[in-house]
């Protein structure tokens, strides 16, 4: 039972989600062949620069606490 569950999780990974990614493998241009990884770099990239903006957003109003007790784990 669970042999067939594992390989049901990898015939989706390998043939369907995958999938894209063999067209690209056998493109001689090293840049085609990574636009995929670029693209998601470069959203990756603009969410840091959001969220660090947003930081110090809350950070120039004073709404981040910074008591010791702010969190119950410190």
């Amino acid at each position: 039972m669970w042999r067939s569950f594992f390989e049901g999780i990898e015939d989706l990974f390998v043939n369907v989600l995958f999938a894209p990614y063999d067209f690209f493998r056998f493109m001689e241009n090293w840049w085609a062949a990574n636009i995929v990884n670029w693209i998601l770099f470069l959203i990756c990239c603009v969410a840091f620069v959001y969220w660090m903006l947003q930081l110090k957003t809350f950070d120039d109003n004073n709404e981040e606490d910074k008591s010791i007790t702010a969190h119950s784990y410190l």
